[in-house]
């Protein structure tokens, strides 16, 4: 069990990857074209503060850095809704003691490198992958450098250098996708010394087309993104002048306003990025395969692009150990068998961003988050809320999305028909026999 392995990417998900294979005995080079990003900010003003849950948490602790990383983790126990007067709305996001994280990026892949290197793995910057010889098992540099590996794992992201050899390979499916909406993110600064908002929540400005989310840090500052259409009215390309920034925000997000006085100079000095998904299969050609964004991009909304990468490492390895390490059956059973929970998961995210926007501060919405809750209080085993489903729990995503239509439809149904009396058994009894197949 010796095999040599070379990683391509070494943010997130291939810092990860790369700590758990090491300790399994494997010889791991991670290759990444990045500068070393502990000497560097480069990525300063274009990274979505992270939402660590339980599906990333199980992988952390199988390669053993959990405690490691548990300091710099902030408790969000819920949504803090803003509406456009300032009043607040909390809605928790499930049971009493669930909760998700706020955790920095840059900080996050920081220590994961540091975990890498200090488990012994070698970790090569400024290694950009120009080239790979699917046929040897050969990663060509741009430095002019070559590795020849036992496998190769694209861990590289969205526009992934692997992902893209293997769209020059014959049957590779590959699709992308942008949004209409971009993102800029925005900074709330401590209000003498402490947070300036409550730190314990995700924040969210609903504003039907478009919101402005804030996530805590350990420094005491929010991270905020504005997540708005690039055309339109209101829109990016409206906003061109101070004048109009400043009148947005009064308009929109007032209370937010007051915590950023240099709203303006804060607005036009950081860019403003584009939000992808991608779709490719197979996963896999000969001893390469994708993991992570390099595989299955989606946009941030459910907060489960990390945590979804980190699960592919966790299954992964308990597949290729079942399988006693046998490249030439892993990369295949794994690709086929995880391709349909990244397809839920995307199809999810994208669902969460309109039900962030526009419903979560509705009258109605509000109502069938409160019904929903009854339901799980009589009935938690039978009747777990598609957010608990995808956020609490090691449930396939493909198998959380089925449910969670199920339940729709059903309280679509019940709501329609106010003038009845809600009989939760008859709710629980439907859903049962829908569930089953009925």
């Amino acid at each position: 069990m010796k095999d040599k392995i070379g990683i391509v990417g070494a943010g997130l998900v291939g810092s990860l990857l790369a700590v758990i294979l090491k300790k399994k005995g494997f010889q791991v080079q991670v290759f990444e074209k990045r500068s070393d990003p502990r000497k560097s900010s480069v990525d300063a003003g274009r990274s979505i503060n992270l939402a660590l849950s339980h599906r990333g948490i199980q992988p952390l602790k199988l390669a053993g850095v959990y405690e490691t990383i548990a300091p710099f983790l902030i408790p969000m126990k819920g949504r803090m809704m803003h509406d456009e007067t300032g009043k607040l709305t909390f809605q928790p996001y499930g049971k009493e003691g669930q909760f998700i994280n706020s955790v920095s990026r840059a900080q996050l892949n920081q220590l994961l490198i540091e975990s890498a290197e200090e488990a012994g793995v070698e970790v090569l910057f400024d290694h950009k992958c120009v080239d790979i010889d699917f046929d040897s098992n050969i990663i060509s540099f741009e430095n002019e450098s070559s590795f020849n590996c036992d496998l190769i794992v694209g861990t590289d992201g969205a526009f992934s250098a692997v992902r893209k050899k293997l769209q020059f390979t014959d049957r590779f499916n590959f699709s992308q996708h942008y949004i209409e909406h971009g993102y800029k993110e925005l900074c709330i600064n401590p209000k003498n010394g402490e947070f300036g908002l409550e730190p314990n929540y995700l924040h969210i400005w609903p504003r039907g087309n478009f919101m402005l989310i804030a996530l805590p840090n350990n420094d005491k500052t929010f991270t905020c993104t504005l997540f708005f259409p690039f055309e339109g009215s209101p829109s990016f390309e409206e906003l061109t002048g101070k004048a109009e920034v400043e009148a947005f925000f009064t308009k929109y997000f007032r209370d937010a306003k007051t915590h950023m006085p240099d709203i303006t100079d804060q607005y036009f000095n950081n860019p403003t990025s584009s939000l992808i998904t991608t779709k490719c299969e197979p996963w896999h050609k000969n001893r390469t395969i994708l993991l992570g964004d390099a595989a299955h991009a989606i946009v941030p909304f459910y907060g489960q692009g990390m945590n979804s990468g980190f699960e592919d490492v966790r299954l992964f390895i308990e597949m290729a150990e079942s399988e006693n390490w046998d490249w030439k059956k892993v990369l295949p059973d794994y690709s086929a068998k995880r391709k349909k929970d990244a397809d839920a998961i995307s199809e999810l995210a994208l669902y969460n961003f309109i039900e962030m926007r526009d419903h979560v501060g509705d009258p109605n919405f509000l109502k069938r988050k409160k019904l929903e809750a009854q339901i799980q209080e009589r009935y938690p085993k039978e009747w777990i809320p598609l957010y608990s489903m995808v956020t609490f729990s090691n449930m396939p995503y493909s198998e959380a999305l089925r449910l969670g239509k199920i339940q729709k439809k059903i309280m679509d149904d019940v709501l329609e028909n106010e003038a009845s009396e809600i009989n939760l058994p008859e709710i629980i009894e439907r859903f049962n026999t829908l569930k089953r197949g009925g």
